[in-house]
């Protein structure tokens, strides 16, 4: 089996719980009124012979690449842009590049799985792209525009 991008099903039922935090809210927190917090995610690669999709759950270092300079678990997001809507449409990208930095990674890899690591570790989404090998080079995922037809994160 293949990866598929995909949102992962378990990201879009745990947002109506309030389990992920993309943002700081000066309403509500989960952890105080007065001092709101976000989440911390993460981005880690999977090889190409992985079968990550909509039904992955969390974090896992099944098929995850492994090489030089790259560490289990991938590398920080950042999250300086808080979710917003465009029309009706509630977006998020985060707010920076994914790259990995001199890294070499000799078997084929294809997606990236952002996950919540302050929150167990749960998947949010998995992305596809064509299949990479990199020998002591950068690896950079450039983020799209955070717009209702371009962000990593559309709910219509």
């Amino acid at each position: 089996m293949a990866n598929s991008q995909a949102i992962c099903g378990s990201f879009k039922s745990e947002l109506m719980l309030g389990a992920h935090q993309l943002g700081s809210v000066t309403i509500v927190s989960r952890t105080s009124l007065t001092s709101p917090t976000t989440d911390s995610l993460k981005a880690a690669l999977y090889l190409a012979s992985g079968s990550l999709g909509a039904g992955t759950t969390a974090y896992s270092a099944t098929s995850e690449v492994s090489g030089t300079n790259y560490n289990a678990g991938g590398i920080a997001v950042t999250t300086a842009t808080a979710p917003s809507t465009s029309g009706t449409t509630g977006i998020w990208t985060p707010s920076a590049s994914l790259v990995y930095s001199t890294v070499t990674l000799s078997t084929a890899f294809d997606t990236v799985l952002i996950y919540n690591s302050t929150q167990s570790n749960r998947a949010i989404g998995v992305y596809t792209f064509g299949s990479q090998t990199v020998t002591a080079g950068n690896f950079t995922l450039t983020m799209p525009t955070n717009d209702a037809t371009h962000a990593l994160i559309q709910l219509a």
